[in-house]
């Protein structure tokens, strides 16, 4: 088998046509048998959705399995049928995005900012005007059948910021990111800013490590990453730990597991923050160590969309933005540290959050696309 694995579940129209050939392969999985009468009253609708993920696999317990996770909840819950593609790299997007232009697919999430490379997502949707799409973390460049998802997960990570401050005993807090890009800095930035918000208001010095838009520094600690770079992970968290970080916001992944383990090996009260999903409820090995998670909540977002298609309504470009106020985005519960975050600081956090939603805080983003 080929290091691209690709799911498909399908109706009977498009098996008829199913005609996939090349290099990343192809696993039938078969006709979905009949939705049952326990999906909510749904007697199932006759709507293919399928995704393509960004590299990795779909349980990267993060950003692929967020958006996978949608998928299977429409399937479950519509009576929808799915299909879906693995991608190992970039190179594997376009040959997996006319895959399931060919198995019929009557919408297409690309997850994923990466999908801009060599304008894939671009020229597939220019070339197939008949298909629909929809592009986690994209944007759009005069597409009649592309509609994009974005986040301002500056909001979320501005209260990651200022808990991460005001939780730290050694006052140096740090963040590292998976690619330069702005799904990635976004996090990365709300977060400093978040942690200046509490430097500023108690006037105790805080350092971040690892990110400082305002000096137009880079993002990343040398080396640079790719979000498959465990080694650089953990040599990156253990480098932020000798210089006394004691919270991490690792903005990459599923890397958050070697952020886990080189505050294990360093002995010290360190604690991390995950993105994306919450951490301590994915990967509940790491629970202790995880004060919250900054989600990007993509599940649900893939869900609604493929609601509202599969329901009739009609396709449109008009972008989701998930924010705070629609919460599209938010802090995960604390969880292990709930006796550790004080009631006045999970008060100041509300406060925070309404102030954000009210627009009377304002987050710059570098590079916003």
């Amino acid at each position: 088998m080929e290091d691209t694995q690709v799911n498909v579940i399908t109706r009977t129209r498009a098996l008829a046509g199913l005609a996939l050939i090349g290099a990343t392969g192809l696993v039938l999985a078969g006709c979905a048998a009949p939705p049952s009468d326990d999906n909510g009253g749904d007697e199932g609708r006759d709507f293919l959705a399928c995704a393509v993920s960004d590299e990795g696999s779909w349980n990267d317990k993060s950003f692929n399995e967020a958006a996978y996770e949608g998928l299977q909840q429409a399937e479950e819950e519509l009576g929808v049928e799915i299909a879906d593609a693995e991608s190992q790299d970039t190179e594997d997007f376009e040959p997996n995005l006319q895959q399931m232009i060919d198995a019929g697919c009557d919408v297409t999430f690309a997850v994923g900012f990466n999908f801009s490379e060599n304008d894939t997502i671009f020229n597939i949707a220019d070339a197939n005007p008949e298909s629909q799409f929809v592009w986690i973390d994209g944007w759009n460049q005069g597409q009649t059948n592309l509609k994009p998802v974005t986040y301002a997960m500056e909001q979320s990570s501005y209260l990651a910021g200022y808990l991460a401050a005001a939780y730290s005993t050694s006052k140096i807090i740090a963040t590292y990111g998976g690619l330069d890009i702005p799904a990635v800095t976004a996090f990365m930035d709300g977060f400093y800013y978040g942690a200046k918000a509490y430097e500023e208001e108690t006037g105790t010095p805080v350092t971040v490590l690892g990110r400082d838009p305002q000096a137009g520094t880079g993002s990343f600690t040398d080396p640079v990453l790719a979000f498959g770079d465990t080694e650089g992970a953990k040599s990156i968290s253990a480098g932020f730990l000798a210089e006394g970080a004691d919270v991490i916001l690792p903005v990459a992944g599923g890397l958050f597991a070697s952020t886990a383990e080189a505050i294990t090996e360093s002995g010290s009260n360190a604690v991390f923050m995950g993105v994306d999903k919450d951490i301590a409820v994915t990967s509940p090995e790491y629970a202790d160590l995880v004060l919250t998670s900054v989600e990007k909540r993509m599940t649900q977002a893939v869900f609604d969309i493929i609601d509202e298609l599969s329901s009739g309504e009609d396709f449109s470009v008009d972008a989701y933005v998930g924010t705070l106020e629609n919460d599209g985005t938010a802090l995960s519960d604390f969880g292990a540290f709930s006796d550790k975050v004080p009631a006045d600081l999970q008060t100041k956090l509300e406060e925070l959050k309404e102030q954000i939603n009210a627009g009377e805080i304002e987050i710059p983003v570098a590079n916003a696309g």
